[in-house]
């Protein structure tokens, strides 16, 4: 049967915690690991950008919708781990093989060049790539957006498989 090379981009943005609500402890969580530095994300869940942008990245991949009706139910139901997101995302990935995972993290806080070969680490063992497969960079923004200013975290995934086309 025949393959072809395919790519999705996925993002996401939280902003963060607001101070009056950051003594909860909520942690700030990235690529499925915990960052000092900072207070945690917003959201129902745990709010983790890196995960969320590569749950919308292999969405674009299947053209199945992860985040939003499923990730609210999963919610609901009390799972608010992004990492459960992720398998659910790559359970539609019947006929698809991720290849590669490039991240770019535009956060103006915590700095986070330290994180990344951690980061690197856990996305690779939760997505079954060998680490070399699974790029990270992060910037500041220069102060040029919200996220440039410390407000929030800011997510891109460009994910590249292969999928096999069925007759």
């Amino acid at each position: 049967m025949p393959v072809i090379s395919i790519t999705a981009l996925g993002q996401d943005s939280h902003r963060f915690v607001p101070e009056t609500e950051a003594a909860t402890g909520k942690p700030l969580l990235l690529g499925g690991i915990e960052i000092c530095g900072a207070p945690g994300l917003a959201g129902n869940s745990d709010a983790d950008v890196v995960l969320h942008a590569l749950c919308n990245a292999i969405s674009g991949l299947s053209a199945q919708p992860i985040l939003g009706k499923r990730a609210d139910e999963l919610c609901r139901s009390g799972i608010a781990d992004s990492k459960v997101y992720v398998r659910e995302a790559l359970d539609t990935l019947s006929d698809i093989r991720l290849l590669h995972l490039s991240f770019s993290i535009e956060a103006g806080r915590p700095y986070l060049s330290d994180s990344i070969a951690d980061m690197r680490e856990a996305i690779a063992a939760l997505v079954d790539l060998p680490p070399a497969s699974v790029a990270i960079t992060a910037t500041s923004g220069e102060n040029l957006t919200p996220f440039g200013r410390g407000e929030g975290i800011q997510c891109f995934c460009l994910a590249s498989a292969e999928k096999t086309l069925t007759d």
